[in-house]
């Protein structure tokens, strides 16, 4: 019998369909990969999914950070700095947890119809 998939992991699925599309040295935001699912309210749901997805290796969690350019989501990482020095990698500057020049590395993804 065929497993039926949920609604959560659905919605997961379109968030990491999302997030992989990210360009290396780019961010985008919760909000903005819910807007692109059409799941507009749903910043929250798109960072549980964030959380949910660092044992997945093809899942760039570290490219997604809040609407203000925070990289909220450090917590998740194991290690102190792991986000901001996989950003930095990147060659995005991060000062004091947030992204510098956030407008020039922001990436805004395609809008599903």
């Amino acid at each position: 019998m065929e497993k039926k998939e949920s609604n959560k992991d659905n919605f997961f699925e379109r968030v990491y369909n999302v997030a992989r599309q990210i360009p290396e040295g780019k961010v985008t935001s919760y909000g903005a990969i819910a807007k692109a699912i059409g799941a507009a309210r749903s910043a929250r749901m798109v960072g549980y999914a964030m959380n949910a997805s660092h044992t997945m290796d093809d899942i760039p969690a570290h490219r997604v950070v809040n609407r203000n350019g925070l990289l909220t989501g450090k917590f998740h990482f194991d290690g102190t700095n792991l986000m901001q020095q996989l950003l930095e990698s990147e060659g995005v500057k991060v000062v004091e947890n947030k992204i510098v020049d956030f407008e020039k590395h922001f990436w805004k993804p395609e809008i599903k119809s």
